[in-house]
């Protein structure tokens, strides 16, 4: 199969008023999606804050809390995001992102009806499924609705939905736990979802393809092989990958346990765990993940390079602050130096989105971000939670209940083998975002 991705070998410059139809709207469409990923983060998240009464109730260790947080979701999430976003490549995204979102909402609803552990297990694999297949699709639309100079600040801006979701899923899930128990905090957070779906299909139309690359949508989208051979020849995307997923390592495992740490070992209650951890990843880190694709677009347009640059300087900034989070006695210290990594925590997923989608032609593009975030959740989220978890139950015999402060802590680790993997990338990102510019695949 042999696929061009310049516009002229494609067919030519797309007209202007083509052009101007497919980004009319944006500024509606964009927020639209944006919501999308928040409820989506929401019914992902919100079981930071309710698994120790979950742990509570079933009896669980923190092994089998980090399976139920992390393994389970991660597995279907993230193997299944591949298939899924196959299809979106072939079909109308629109349309599969709102049954995408139809499903995982309800699944979060009946999550609150389980009353042995085997039901919330497979309730939460089927709330994998259906989000499965809502990143690769948005993510793909988000690159047809901005050029490639505003793509990262554009992709930032709906990757700060999972710090609004993670707002509501802490401060509305905790506040939901005390007042009405973990059920009812499932269904109040499942059901925004199924309401967003109808105004989704109504006022949400399909963007078209490569018009605001100025390039013609005239080619078949290529078999999944191809577009994973395709990628494989692309070291900088290897390296991007395998990066987002150490990034991403400490920061699934903290979603999971930081809630517990903070009760056991500074004794605060959900409330004022919701309270906190609301301020801190809603709005320290929306900023911090915004306003990194807005920083890598600016200086972006002088050095590609910038766009890895900024996530290692983040990944560098917030890496000091982390033992004293975790091993300060004084709580009100340990939230004052949360700041640091709630703010830079996600500063890597508007780059990575960018630019692995300017390195393959427009029917690559939901697979490719479905294979980036096949990597990146096996590894952050199908490890991150489950070997924090059994790091803790090692340790708890030697330190007691403060077995959490010293797990949690690989997320220096695992943080830093990240921000190597971003420099590696920059030795050939900009040969292969030229190959992504003009490309054959054969």
């Amino acid at each position: 199969m042999t696929i061009e991705t310049s516009a002229a070998e494609a067919g030519g410059v797309v007209a202007a008023p083509s052009q101007s139809a497919a980004i009319s709207g944006r500024g509606y469409i964009l927020p639209i999606l944006t919501l999308v990923y928040v409820v989506n983060y929401l019914d992902r998240q919100i079981l930071g804050i309710l698994l120790p009464f979950i742990q509570k109730e079933f009896l669980l260790d923190d092994f089998e809390g980090g399976l139920l947080s992390g393994t389970v979701f991660a597995v279907i999430y993230a193997t299944l995001g591949v298939p899924l976003a196959t299809v979106a490549d072939r079909w109308n995204r629109r349309n599969l992102i709102a049954a995408s979102l139809a499903t995982f909402s309800l699944m979060t609803v009946l999550s609150g009806y389980v009353t042995v552990f085997w039901q919330l297990i497979v309730t939460r694999f089927f709330t994998g499924l259906g989000e499965a297949g809502t990143g690769p699709s948005i993510n793909s639309m988000i690159a047809d609705l901005y050029p490639p100079e505003k793509r990262a600040g554009a992709l930032s801006f709906y990757s700060a939905g999972l710090n609004v979701g993670l707002l509501l899923g802490f401060f509305g899930g905790s506040w939901m736990l005390m007042h009405y128990g973990w059920r009812s905090a499932f269904i109040a957070s499942g059901a925004p979802g199924l309401l967003l779906v109808f105004l989704l299909l109504f006022t949400v139309r399909e963007p078209q393809r490569g018009a605001v690359d100025r390039m013609q949508d005239n080619l078949a989208a290529p078999s999944l092989w191809t577009t994973i051979r395709h990628l494989w020849k692309l070291p900088s995307f290897r390296w991007m990958a395998v990066g987002g997923g150490m990034s991403a390592f400490g920061g699934y495992a903290g979603l999971a346990f930081i809630p517990k740490f903070l009760i056991v070992s500074h004794h605060m209650t959900p409330v004022q765990i919701g309270v906190a951890l609301s301020l801190l990843t809603g709005i320290c880190g929306a900023i911090g993940t915004y306003m990194s694709g807005r920083l890598s677009d600016r200086f972006g347009k002088r050095d590609v390079n910038w766009y890895m640059y900024v996530p290692i300087i983040a990944t560098f900034i917030s890496i000091p602050f982390a033992p004293v989070f975790y091993l300060t006695p004084s709580t009100a210290i340990a939230l004052i130096a949360a700041t640091g990594p709630a703010t830079m925590g996600a500063s890597y997923l508007g780059s990575l989105y960018a630019m692995s989608q300017g390195m393959v032609p427009l029917r690559m593009r939901a697979q490719t971000i479905g294979l980036l975030l096949f990597v990146l959740n096996m590894i952050a989220l199908g490890l991150g939670p489950a070997t924090v978890g059994f790091i803790s139950d090692q340790l708890r015999p030697y330190v007691g209940d403060d077995s959490l402060r010293y797990a949690l802590m690989t997320s220096m680790i695992t943080g830093a083998l990240g921000a190597f993997c971003y420099w590696r990338a920059t030795k050939t990102l900009k040969a292969d975002l030229a190959r992504g510019s003009v490309t054959t695949l054969a």
